[in-house]
């Protein structure tokens, strides 16, 4: 049986025994959390408030890539930003493991994802991503990954191609359209040359709670190496006024902290464009975990390469127009 296949199988008793091994006493409840690519669960605790533990994917990250993610979120709580670290134990480790498994515990958290709508929401979002930044400045990243054109888009279309995921009839399409995009994006990316620095890498409203007028910033799996912009731009829907003026409130508040460069502009739809390749070659990755044909079975249909050539088609369409503009 492989890793992942261990990995898959994980149930209740394994998790309490492996929680229970680094001291914590069960009340032998857990509940499962929403996630695919790691496994969470909310652990109760005897005579005390529960805490969330999550188990790491095998063969993901390396041991020295996730302590890395636990040092960037410690950095930052010492600076007084709105994390949640892992819990470390006597002996200052944050990584377990038991039985093959691989887990952190963190404190709980409740909340809410602040409504976007409200700009004083997006404001505040961009206090806190400049203050992360600066930190991210001074503490580069030497063992977790970078988000360029080549690890998001080049390598998510060598492996769909390679692995025989798009179906004949539309194979062709995918192969000529995505080999546009990426030449596109590759040139906005030269042209721009974004300064890159650690970074959540994820910044969606997904991984934002509120709660009594606190903001949390929770889930750094995904930190890695990028422009400032990569943390920000996710925080943008709607028409192209409603874009603006939330780019504007989310930069007024950066820049109480931290310069905010205006180039990265020309970044959003690049970045959306990766974004969007490496998904879907996530869930091509994945696909072998039980977890994922369950939850996602509209993938890997000709109805779903059909919907995601679409999608590229009017990506490389929103590449080439000019970059969203802010007037200061």
């Amino acid at each position: 049986m492989t890793d992942i296949d261990n990995f898959a199988q994980l149930d209740p008793d394994s998790v309490i025994d492996a929680v229970e091994s680094v001291g914590f006493r069960s009340d032998l409840r857990v509940f499962a959390l929403n996630s695919y690519e790691n496994r969470v669960y909310q652990f109760g605790l005897e005579e005390a408030e529960p805490v969330v533990v999550k188990f790491y994917r095998p063969q993901r990250w390396s041991d020295d890539q996730i302590l890395e993610e636990h040092r960037f979120t410690q950095a930052l709580a010492d600076a007084d930003i709105a994390v949640i670290p892992p819990w470390r134990s006597a002996s200052g480790d944050s990584l377990f493991s038991h039985n093959g498994f691989r887990f952190a515990v963190y404190p709980r958290r409740g909340g809410h994802a602040p409504a976007l709508d409200d700009m004083d929401n997006l404001f505040q979002l961009g206090r806190l991503f400049a203050r992360l930044h600066l930190v991210g400045e001074t503490q580069p990243f030497h063992h977790r990954p970078s988000l360029t054109p080549d690890s998001f888009g080049h390598r998510s279309r060598e492996f769909l191609l390679e692995n025989d995921f798009i179906p004949p009839s539309l194979r062709e399409s995918y192969d000529s359209l995505s080999r546009d995009l990426l030449e596109r994006i590759d040139a906005v990316f030269a042209q721009t040359r974004p300064q890159l620095l650690s970074t959540h890498g994820d910044g969606h409203v997904g991984n934002i709670l509120w709660r009594n007028g606190e903001t949390w910033l929770v889930d750094f799996d995904d930190s890695r190496t990028a422009p400032a912009i990569q943390d920000l731009w996710m925080f943008l829907s709607g028409d192209t006024d409603q874009r603006r003026r939330a780019m504007m409130e989310l930069i007024e508040g950066y820049e109480e902290f931290r310069p905010f460069d205006s180039r990265e502009l020309a970044l959003i739809e690049p970045l959306r464009g990766l974004r969007i390749m490496h998904h879907a070659a996530w869930l091509a990755r994945r696909w072998q975990d039980p977890a994922f044909p369950r939850a996602f079975p509209w993938f890997n249909t000709e109805r779903y390469w059909g919907e995601h050539i679409l999608m590229l088609r009017e990506q490389l369409a929103l590449v080439q127009e000019a970059p969203l503009q802010i007037h200061y």
